[in-house]
């Protein structure tokens, strides 16, 4: 019989610094949103007037129907930027990833698609069952990983690395439904000729990366062109970034450190995560957060199908789709970690913001006073999983600090951890000589300390 695959176990070096870098930048990028979140709540809620005045504030060329709001702006332009991201992180999955392999990349999708679902069904009878509307039922089911990290970074927590990856990977098999769920669920109607534009231009960006045309003055153009016409197409905009981002190539070919698409994340991610997603951030958790407001959220229907959707469906489903799939592949959990760690990170999953608080404003378009409710919901309940998940991490921190000083280890220097070097003859004989060297410096200071404690007391 062929051996259990391992969920959960050590990463390829090559994945690990790349997971390192990604979620490094995430990180900041997720510490700058919290800020943005408070500044946004803060300003709405004692400067009211002043956050609606700029928020709807309308600027761009008419003519090209793009005179639109600074909150509008932000919802379809800038998160343009981060669904690219995510598009390319997803193209990497595909082919150098967790997910290039089918039978690894059955745990992830499986426990995402159940992270989705289970969300979704929970806010559907909890709304049917309190006679309210369902058009809110994708609004649980998004996972924002810079506020899930940025939690991680508030409380301290050093994750094993094979954790974070494959909250990473449930984060982007995550933002793949959103959009599909957006491009689906969230178009009315559709003007053709700007989509038949917005496929030409797309088919133009390929065959450039195809015939290996360089040049961010061609590339930076053509993507504005194309999101233009996306956006007057009737589809929201943000699908034409993703759609961008799955044409780079992420395979790395001979005499090449890093691949286009790796090479151009790089590049973008740090603008995403750092000022794409905080600004729209600013620009819509400003919601009112009065003693009534906060009350209601947990009495109206939609209200609390979203916090219920964010806090009980992510933790279940995510969770559940996790052990169901490890049942039937039969793969074996890492013996290092146990399942309470899986419970811990698919509770932090239910940190939704983002995409949950984009996917409000488009299932409500129309209805202010309930899209003010609905991104309550979302604060709300991502705060709860924030504070369940805390609590649930800190009780294994011991466990997890362990873990990590263990992968980060290097006592060589040579610039690899020692655990990727433990079956390589050459980082035996560099250790033997490490520990030789430390040896003979402790028998020198004990000839010195010999020494010492020989040789007469001199005179006062």
């Amino acid at each position: 019989p062929s051996p259990r695959r391992t969920f959960l176990g050590r990463l390829p070096l090559p994945e690990r610094n790349y997971l390192t870098d990604a979620l490094r930048t995430e990180t900041v990028g997720g510490v700058i949103l919290l800020v943005a979140a408070v500044a946004a709540l803060v300003w709405a809620n004692t400067f009211g007037s002043s956050y609606t005045s700029v928020s709807h504030f309308h600027f761009g060329p008419g003519v090209l129907g793009l005179h639109l709001s600074v909150a509008h702006w932000a919802a379809d332009g800038l998160l343009a930027v981060f669904f690219f991201v995510a598009g390319v992180e997803l193209k990497r999955e595909l082919v150098a990833g967790e997910l290039r392999d089918p039978k690894a990349a059955a745990l992830p999708v499986v426990a995402a698609l159940c992270g989705m679902a289970v969300p979704a069904v929970v806010y559907t009878l909890v709304a049917v069952l309190g006679d309210g509307s369902t058009g809110g039922w994708a609004v649980p089911t998004a996972t924002d990983i810079a506020f899930a990290l940025a939690v991680l970074a508030v409380i301290g927590t050093s994750l094993p690395a094979a954790l974070r990856a494959f909250l990473l990977t449930l984060a982007v098999v995550d933002d793949l439904f959103a959009i599909l769920i957006i491009a689906v669920f969230f178009t009315e109607n559709i003007d053709f000729v700007a989509l038949i534009g917005a496929f030409a231009g797309l088919a133009v960006f390929y065959l450039l990366l195809r015939f290996d045309v360089r040049g961010w003055y061609v590339y930076v153009p053509l993507a504005l062109i194309i999101w233009g016409l996306m956006y007057n197409s009737g589809i929201h905009a943000t699908i034409a970034g993703v759609a961008m981002g799955l044409m780079l190539r992420c395979t790395r070919r001979e005499g090449e450190e890093h691949s286009p698409g790796e090479r151009i994340e790089h590049l973008v991610r740090p603008l995403s995560a750092g000022l794409a997603v905080p600004l729209f951030a600013l620009f819509s958790a400003g919601v009112s957060l009065s003693g009534g407001a906060l009350a209601g959220v947990f009495t109206r229907p939609e209200t609390l199908g979203v916090v219920l959707g964010l806090v009980v469906g992510k933790t279940i489903g995510i969770f559940g789709g996790t052990w169901l799939a490890t049942r039937f592949t039969k793969a074996e959990l890492n013996k290092d970690l146990a399942w309470a760690d899986v419970f811990a990170v698919a509770s932090l999953a239910g940190i939704g913001f983002t995409v949950s608080l984009l996917i409000g404003e488009l299932a409500f378009v129309g209805d202010d006073d309930m899209i003010n409710e609905i991104k309550a919901s979302v604060l709300i309940g991502s705060l709860i999983a924030a504070v369940l998940s805390g609590v649930l991490l800190k009780l294994r921190v011991r466990r997890y600090r362990a873990l990590f000083d263990a992968e980060e280890l290097d006592e060589d220097a040579s610039g690899i951890p020692d655990i990727y070097e433990q079956d390589d003859p050459e980082y035996h004989l560099r250790m033997a000589a490490l520990y030789e060297k430390k040896a003979a410096e402790h028998r020198r200071l004990a000839q010195v300390a010999g020494a010492a404690s020989n040789k007469p007391d001199s005179p006062a």
